[in-house]
């Protein structure tokens, strides 16, 4: 029997976290609740957690804050909830490493397929199922771990990836050479189409070519191809 996903929601506002712990709970998932970031610290460093729920308005230290801290040091995927109309507010949250957003206010069924998909996707290859053919792989100056899912470059500086900056690295490594548009990426990464004003792959790919050190103007490793798309222009060894 499979073991119900831990999801935390952190949010300042009670009927939102009682109204979410509640139809989450009746769907299957085990809920955990925190009203602002030392709560959340709590909960993180007393229990596992699968997945957060974070709301970026909360008292003292932002949702932004939060997940730029959380992100600094782990994995576990984020979804950020952001007010509606504020679009500013969504290009941020996935810019300090959200896996992806939800506008307020919102049905609780959408924010339960939005975790579904998520958890989904980082949970379709645990690190400890990693393949053991497919264990590291390099391309220019760095390599991927594909056991601890970050990066490591030539001289061995460890440098961390969100869960959305792993997965988009790791379509372009599956296709190296090969111009991928933003279609294309959204569907492979997040399993949904495209909308016209949907910044997030774009965003991805400037935080990916900040960690590479690609200069945004000159790219060498990730290029934008104009009016098509985006291609890794580099080789790539797979090892075992």
């Amino acid at each position: 029997m499979e073991t119900a996903a831990h999801i935390l929601v952190v949010d300042d506002d009670h009927e939102i976290r009682t109204l979410l712990a509640e139809y989450l709970d009746a769907n299957g998932f085990r809920t955990l609740m925190a009203t602002n970031g030392s709560d959340m610290r709590k909960v993180l460093s007393e229990t596992r957690v699968d997945l957060v729920v974070l709301d970026l308005t909360l008292p003292g230290e932002d949702g932004l804050t939060l997940c730029r801290n959380l992100r600094a040091d782990s994995n576990i995927p984020v979804i950020m909830l952001t007010a509606r109309g504020e679009p500013l507010d969504r290009i941020l949250g996935l810019e300090m490493g959200a896996d992806d957003y939800l506008s307020k206010p919102f049905e609780p069924r959408e924010l339960f397929a939005r975790i579904r998909s998520v958890l989904r996707r980082t949970q379709a290859l645990p690190p400890n199922m990693a393949s053991p053919e497919a264990q590291q792989i390099q391309f220019g100056h760095w390599t991927l771990d594909l056991i601890a899912r970050h990066l490591v470059n030539s001289d061995g500086l460890v440098v961390a990836l969100s869960g959305a900056e792993y997965r988009i690295l790791k379509v372009f490594l599956d296709h190296p050479n090969r111009v991928l548009n933003r279609d294309q990426l959204l569907e492979l990464t997040q399993g949904r189409e495209s909308d016209p004003f949907d910044r997030s792959v774009d965003i991805q790919i400037s935080r990916l070519r900040q960690k590479l050190g690609d200069d945004a103007r000159t790219p060498v490793i990730i290029k934008t191809v104009r009016n098509e798309g985006y291609v890794l222009a580099t080789a790539v060894t797979v090892e075992s």
